[in-house]
């Protein structure tokens, strides 16, 4: 790894909030001088060439694309991205390569890549023409083609300059796991937090969830976790972080949860009501806007961090709470625009731009404060550069199946956790196929908080979904192991199949399969799409059925079945 420094990069960048950053340049055969650099009115733009073969991974939460080769993509921080244009609720300016270099670019703006573009041989270009030329088919026609004699542009808005690491390996696994380590490695995550969390109805009391609590027991369904949505403040858009009435005696209530075996997990975001005990408190070291009547506070700022961590320390963490869920921390352009402008201004010298890129990574440090050590998993909902060290898994207000798996597939690539969660089914055969995806993925997370009862009781699948959660359980060491070695080696517990086995070209197009853990290979079915599917087991080894143990040899196979695709590496 080694960073060239281009122009005058800002003093607001992701490592300078990055508490463990350790960066340890080596020399590099990727040399300085490939890049170009120029300042622009609007910013800066560098720009390389790239491969005529060179395919493209990474840029964060992506969940509808996964090669990037030829499309340009906006890193904007937003909840609801409807299209492959690089927005996301966790854009990270990071990408890897097939070609043996990745690179990171420290910057918290909303950068542009341009991923292989021809330029005009005056302006300095190569002659070069695309592959194709007339098409029998309109998507043939507009199919992006990787283009030849290509370009990498990056622009970095308002930014007069930048920092870029640049990572070499033979596989994308080394370099994200070196960019991974440049971040401090893995977070430390206890077995419990991987156990299922059950996040239940927020209409429900304290009563009704000690009956659903003692249901898990009573009926043999694992659960480690309870998890309260926003039924548990007094006030929730914006939070007042206070007990509501259905809560006559919180103390109580996490006594009892703690008596039966339970973890506890509260959903709560930043933006502070007016009730809240330490509004006025913090409001100084807030942002000029609000949210839903909220403040936003600046947790760039120590005095904001010191202030929101000690109330979530002494009147949650304190009383038993060790896990959280941080919503809201992104923004949205597409279902309201309901967060601050870009325009807003912060005590630490920030503006909107460069907090919504660090909110969320800010936000879960002042939580992390908070525990003070305790160990947890828990749940966030923007994370961007530089997250690897967060035990926080990342979740969507989107809940299209296959983009819950491409999503599996690709957070690996950026340093981020992603859990393809359970939120709703239509059918039982949704629940099923939602619930296998969800027990083979970092976290194992129900989300129930609109069910008015057990989902899988509610869709007669009781004994299909114990079963799974049961083999959830024997899953947990292997998982466990994962992580002590993501924490150690930067190596994500969660790959796709091109980050191990870059050199096969067959996995360059494979968005819908995963390695998890280090031994295993998961094709889920998503659901709706019926219980057939073919699936790609990388030549280089060979593979047995995980649940059967029949070796079934590598290659690309067909599979029809209502249970879910996994294989075991074979270790001759």
């Amino acid at each position: 790894m080694i960073r060239y420094t281009f122009g005058t990069p800002e003093e607001h960048v992701p490592s300078r909030y990055c508490p463990r950053f350790d960066y340890r340049g080596t020399p590099s055969d990727f040399p300085k001088e490939r890049f170009t650099f120029r300042e622009t009115d609007a910013g800066c733009v560098l720009e390389f060439p790239i491969e005529d073969d060179c395919r493209i991974f990474g840029f964060g939460l992506q969940l509808k694309q996964f090669d990037h080769r030829g499309r340009t993509l906006k890193l904007a921080v937003n909840a609801d991205p409807v299209s492959a244009n690089g927005e996301s609720h966790a854009p990270v300016p990071f990408f890897a390569t097939n070609k043996g270099y990745a690179m990171f670019f420290d910057t918290a703006r909303y950068a542009e890549f341009s991923c292989g573009r021809q330029k005009n041989p005056a302006s300095g270009g190569e002659a070069g023409v695309s592959e194709g030329g007339a098409a029998d088919t309109e998507e043939a026609l507009y199919a992006v083609r990787a283009e030849t004699s290509a370009y990498m542009t990056v622009r970095i808005p308002a930014a007069k300059g930048v920092d870029v690491y640049v990572f070499t390996g033979e596989t994308i696994s080394e370099m994200v796991s070196e960019y991974n380590r440049l971040a401090g490695g893995g977070p430390d995550v206890p077995e419990w937090g991987l156990g299922m969390l059950y996040r239940c109805y927020s209409g429900w009391d304290s009563e009704k969830i000690k009956a659903t609590a003692d249901y898990f027991r009573e009926n043999d369904i694992p659960c480690s976790i309870i998890g309260l949505e926003p039924g548990w403040h007094s006030h929730a858009y914006s939070c007042t972080y206070k007990w509501s009435d259905r809560y006559p005696d919180p103390d109580g209530f996490l006594a009892y949860m703690k008596e039966k075996g339970y973890h506890v997990n509260l959903w709560e975001h930043a933006f502070t009501h007016p009730d809240a005990p330490f509004h006025d408190d913090i409001a100084p070291y807030s942002g000029d806007w609000l949210v839903w009547g909220g403040l936003v506070p600046d947790f760039a700022t120590p005095e904001a961090r010191r202030i929101f961590s000690d109330y979530m320390k002494t009147n949650l963490v304190a009383k038993g709470v060790d896990g959280f869920k941080l919503d809201e921390c992104d923004s949205s352009d597409n279902t309201g625009g309901w967060s601050f402008p870009l325009a807003s201004r912060f005590p630490s010298g920030m503006d909107g731009e460069l907090y919504h890129s660090l909110f969320g990574t800010l936000y879960a440090q002042t939580i992390m404060r908070a525990l003070g050590g305790t160990p947890t998993l828990s749940e966030i909902r923007s994370l961007g550069s530089l997250a690897a060290p967060y035990p926080f898994v990342l979740y969507s207000d989107l809940y299209d199946h296959r983009d819950f798996i491409r999503g599996v597939v690709n957070a690996g690539f950026s340093g981020l956790l992603w859990s393809p969660e359970f939120r709703s089914a239509h059918s039982k055969e949704e629940c099923i196929r939602r619930m296998q995806a969800v027990v083979f993925s970092v976290q194992c997370l129900v989300n129930a908080w609109n069910y008015d009862g057990i989902p899988w009781v509610i869709h007669e699948c009781e004994n299909e979904v114990r079963a799974l959660l049961r083999e959830r359980e024997k899953l947990i060491p292997m998982l466990k192991a994962a992580f002590d070695r993501y924490r150690d080696t930067g190596m994500p517990p969660v790959r796709a199949l091109v980050m191990d086995y870059t050199s096969d070209p067959e996995t360059y197009r494979i968005d819908d399969e995963y390695l998890f853990c280090d031994e295993l290979l998961v094709a889920p079915i998503a659901a709706g799409r019926g219980d057939e599917r073919d699936v790609y087991l990388p030549v280089e080894d060979q593979w047995e059925d995980y649940f059967t143990g029949e070796r079934v040899g590598n290659g690309k196979i067909h599979v029809k079945t209502d249970g879910i695709p996994v294989y075991r590496k074979i270790k001759e």
